[in-house]
């Protein structure tokens, strides 16, 4: 399904009226409004490929309908969210499964939907149908060396469809750890996986990145081998300067100061980008935005600040991505939703008088700091990430076409109603 640029244009004109006198109210007081309209249109999300359709929990997966059972129908559904908010632009896979058959046909279907490909991503967190030895007890940093070599060539085999596609980055996310005191020896454990992440490190090509996912606990809850993003970045200084730390915001304990890891990591030169979700006690994988969205702004306002400091270009510098996993929403609306809450993030953070700030905390005006960032992130910048949109051709409001369109039943006339996506 492709939305005609008719639909879209219909819906603005119905909307402008109103989104003109918003949007001009707020113009009048932000003398930067068209930098920050500029760098908002740059700014991409991409959509992972296993978010595209239900997710489920541990105890249940209640499947929607007209999901994507193909890795073309997914797609076809990121091009779906990219025309109606432009800001869609990529799209992650998830090996094995969504494996392309053909590369040069996928890379052809993703750019008539005018897609690039992020981050490929591989997987030693589950065993596939036709692998020899179990990741059960671990793969990167398993004790016999068969798993690991084994976990180390799903790795470069995933390099090497990435590198098809026009991918530059690989993901390395590990459920490696222990559920028992006693059941590994940590050290070992760390070691086994430095020496697994160096073999596939040595398979990248020169111009493409390692991420280091780390997370707190989950599969494991002992221990997990890359727990925090101390020892993610201590793997990816012992790697090379191709290394990064990957930092998704449900891999923390809980009330962790993400926006000073982010500071830090920026300041070492070392943050890989994104996974973009919300949380209330766990990786929940819940809409970003949705819970915590002060946090949200201001790990925008310590990205912002960061970036600028290193000369790093917003859209292009870091890794920009959604891991979310849907349960009760349409999926595609739920990303929709966390694209359009981070836009927002961010452009309440391009708000922020950087000069008073840093004068307030030069003077230690803790009073006068609150103010300056508060003041940013109560500003409703909402016309201002429409209006960046509508410059761009996308909808003013994303979710209310969709419904409006009623896309979810014409997925569903499509794919019919048993169409389940692959993935978890």
């Amino acid at each position: 399904m492709k939305i005609d640029k008719k639909h879209i244009e219909h819906h603005n004109e119905q909307l402008k009226a109103k989104h003109q006198r918003a949007f001009d109210y707020l113009a009048e007081d932000i003398t930067h409004v068209e930098e920050i309209i500029a760098k908002l249109e740059k700014f991409q999300i991409a959509i992972p490929s296993w978010a595209l359709g239900t997710g489920g929990t541990r105890f249940g997966r209640f499947s929607g309908k007209g999901e994507p059972g193909t890795l073309e129908q997914k797609i076809e559904d990121v091009g779906l969210l990219h025309a109606l908010n432009r800001s869609s632009g990529a799209i992650s896979l998830h090996i094995p499964w969504d494996i392309p058959q053909d590369a040069e046909n996928i890379k052809a279907l993703a750019a008539s939907f005018g897609l690039a490909f992020d981050a490929v991503n591989s997987n030693t967190f589950q065993d596939q149908p036709d692998q020899e030895y179990s990741y059960k007890f671990g793969s990167l940093q398993h004790v016999d060396p068969n798993v690991r070599k084994q976990a180390v060539q799903h790795n470069i085999d995933v390099i090497n469809h990435g590198i098809a596609l026009g991918s530059k980055a690989l993901t390395v996310w590990l459920a490696d750890g222990s559920s028992f005191p006693g059941q590994l020896n940590f050290r070992e454990a760390f070691q086994n996986t430095l020496e697994s992440l160096k073999a596939i490190y040595a398979h990248l090509p020169e111009d493409w990145k390692l991420f280091v996912e780390y997370k707190a606990f989950e599969p494991n809850f002992y221990s997990t081998t890359i727990a925090d993003w101390g020892q993610s970045l201590l793997l990816a200084n012992k790697l090379g300067d191709k290394a990064y730390t990957l930092v998704d915001l449900g891999h923390h304990l809980p009330n962790a100061n993400i926006e000073q890891i982010v500071s830090l990591l920026l300041m070492e030169g070392k943050l890989a980008g994104f996974h973009f979700n919300d949380s209330k006690y766990a990786d929940d994988d819940l809409t970003a935005g949705s819970v915590k969205p002060y946090q949200l702004f201001l790990i925008f306002n310590e990205l912002v600040e960061g970036m600028d400091a290193r000369g790093i270009d917003h859209a292009t510098g870091l890794g920009w991505m959604i891991d979310a996993s849907h349960n009760l929403k349409d999926p595609l609306v739920d990303l929709l939703q966390s694209v359009d809450a981070i836009k927002l993030a961010y452009a309440q953070a391009l708000l922020v008088d950087r000069e008073a700030l840093k004068a307030a905390q030069q003077r230690n005006d803790v009073v006068a700091a609150q103010e300056i960032l508060q003041n940013a992130y109560r500003t409703d910048l909402r016309p201002v990430v429409a209006e960046a949109r509508l410059r761009q051709g996308a909808a003013l409001n994303p979710v209310a076409l969709f419904n409006e369109l009623d896309v979810r039943n014409k997925l569903i006339e499509e794919r019919g109603n048993q169409s389940v996506a692959t993935g978890l």
